[in-house]
């Protein structure tokens, strides 16, 4: 019984390392292209306080934090998948225009302050607590 014991706490053990994240500090010049020149266009002016490179069990993706806590996680290929303004207004030309209009129709005085994309769907969280999801073809599927 003790060997069994043993034995299972050296797996799990191995387990929880795998699939630990792991990060690795970057500069912002290590980032992809993409993401550099995403960073120019919508936070020219913002000061990064940390970028890293995180690794994942199956996937490695960058965080961009900046100085006033707004942050920013891109894919391997430095494509946005995570913009998060806390209370600020997400800057314009991020959030696609079919989204924006959805929100201007149902809460025309909120600001989007979060958006965020996966394969699947775009979820957009606005200042005044209300989520809403899209699918990949922009369409409404979800009020929260």
């Amino acid at each position: 019984m003790k060997k069994f014991l043993l034995t299972l706490a050296c797996v799990l053990t191995l387990v929880t390392n795998a699939c630990a994240d792991n990060y690795q500090p970057v500069d912002r010049s290590q980032l992809p292209e993409k993401a550099q020149n995403f960073l120019t266009t919508y936070f020219p002016e913002a000061k990064i306080s940390l970028a890293r490179k995180e690794f994942d069990v199956m996937e490695l993706s960058y965080d961009v934090i900046f100085t006033d806590g707004i942050k920013v996680e891109f894919d391997r290929k430095g494509n946005w998948t995570e913009v998060d303004c806390l209370t600020h207004p997400i800057p314009s030309g991020i959030v696609p225009e079919s989204i924006n209009k959805v929100i201007s129709t149902h809460y025309p005085e909120a600001k989007i302050t979060k958006i965020e994309r996966n394969h699947r769907e775009v979820e957009v969280k606005l200042d005044n607590r209300v989520e809403f999801t899209f699918n990949k073809k922009m369409q409404l599927i979800d009020i929260d």
